[in-house]
């Protein structure tokens, strides 16, 4: 298979674009970002990422009214997220929320709170999502699905009305796939060997790393949609993300990718020194 040729967006007004350009990493003009800092009134205490995650979830949660339907997020930030929802619940400062979870996972914690559920077939529009992420760009693009749950993230978060990120400020790279963690790719079981061959040639030239997640016991990790994951581990930034998201779209097995482009409204950003909202 020929190699695919990334390279940057003329703008950033499209979902996808023709992969012979080159990634510029400035925010360009067409994309205005309002930010608002929240310092930290004590600088004495030492805080853990677990902190940091905990301050941008409760942040996230300010964003939340009473009648919402709100999409909830997976991993370790979305967990913060969902325990003060529950907490604001018991308390009555929220009422007549009903929550549509992104994992098998954040469904068993949502319920063990109390959190009404529901499911995208009964409530296609959402008000507001609430996610972390894995990586997130200057211009509020993300890599999601380091803990599995990316095709559902994915589903519940482009129905949503609005969708806010919550990450601590390692999360924050110059350009998608440049921390060298994984970008995951969530496949069809049959011939899952074939479409890792197939993944790795597409990023042949970016020298690219393919590897099957396995869990702890050595055996390929299964979504809760009974696919697989392929990792894909990049050794410097994707040039063209709306580009490579579109060519690994296209490969039959292919079920979705990580990258999740223009979904964004908010960021949600919590540092040594304070939070920090980054709104498109």
């Amino acid at each position: 298979m020929a190699s695919l040729s990334l390279s940057s967006p003329p703008s950033l007004s499209s979902s996808f674009h023709n992969a012979s350009t080159r990634l510029n990493l400035r925010t360009p003009t067409s994309l205005k970002l309002r930010t608002h800092y929240s310092p930290l009134s004590v600088k004495a205490i030492t805080l853990t990422q677990d902190d940091l995650k905990k301050l941008a979830a409760d942040k996230a949660v300010e964003y939340v009214k009473s009648g919402m339907v709100l999409g909830l997020g997976t991993g370790s930030t979305a967990a913060f997220v969902v325990s003060k929802l529950g907490d604001l619940l018991k308390s009555g400062e929220l009422t007549n929320i009903i929550g549509v979870p992104t994992s098998k996972r954040t469904e068993e914690q949502a319920r063990s709170l109390g959190i009404p559920l529901s499911v995208l077939d009964d409530n296609p529009r959402l008000d507001l999502a609430i996610d972390g992420a894995d990586e997130v760009d200057p211009y509020l693009n993300l890599v999601k699905g380091r803990g599995g749950a990316l095709l559902r993230e994915k589903l519940v978060e482009a129905a949503s009305d609005k969708f806010v990120v919550v990450v601590d400020d390692t999360k924050l790279v110059s350009g998608l796939g440049g921390s060298g963690l994984a970008m995951p790719v969530e496949v069809v079981q049959f011939c899952w060997k074939y479409n890792l061959i197939r993944l790795q040639n597409l990023f042949k030239e970016e020298g690219v790393d393919a590897k099957l997640r396995v869990d702890e016991s050595g055996k390929p990790y299964v979504t809760d949609n009974t696919n697989y994951i392929v990792d894909l581990y990049f050794k410097t930034p994707i040039r063209d993300a709306n580009a490579a998201g579109t060519e690994i779209s296209a490969l039959e097995g292919v079920v979705e990718h990580g990258l999740f482009l223009n979904m964004a409204t908010s960021v949600i950003i919590a540092g040594k020194t304070g939070v920090e909202v980054k709104d498109k």
